[in-house]
């Protein structure tokens, strides 16, 4: 039974009505049709469980990393069965993480020596301060 305002949906799933008429603009998210003034409703667009199921994917698959386009892909691959493709999505995005992990290890380890070398250098320049200047 669709008996949520757009606000009641974006409060269920814990994001703002403008996220939920984003997603609607990206195609993420249907937009039901108004109802005509003479219904129930007053013409307000009514929304139910499953979009707020929908809603809810989708902020838990952008936690997990997926982007709006990767999202939409998944689902998809969802709406056909094709757990194949969506496991192979998701392989995409854990190679993607350990790449970005790797890197903040990198920077995390720079920074580090960064202000190892700060804390034992002298009088001048800091040493974090010149390594930010010259790159």
């Amino acid at each position: 039974m669709a008996d949520m305002t757009i606000a009641r949906l974006a409060q269920a799933a814990g994001v703002g009505v403008e996220t939920v008429r984003y997603y609607q603009r990206r195609g993420l998210m249907p937009q039901p049709a108004r109802p005509m003034n003479g219904g129930s409703g007053g013409g307000v667009r009514r929304y139910d469980q499953g979009d707020a199921r929908r809603l809810r994917f989708i902020r838990s698959a952008q936690a997990a990393g997926f982007t709006l386009e990767e999202i939409s892909r998944l689902l998809e691959f969802d709406a056909v069965g094709d757990r194949a493709q969506v496991r192979s999505l998701a392989r995409q995005r854990v190679m993607a993480l350990e790449v970005k992990i790797a890197e903040l290890t990198m920077a995390r380890d720079a920074l580090t020596g960064l202000a190892n070398a700060c804390e034992g250098s002298g009088p001048g320049a800091c040493p974090i301060l010149l390594a930010f200047e010259e790159n």
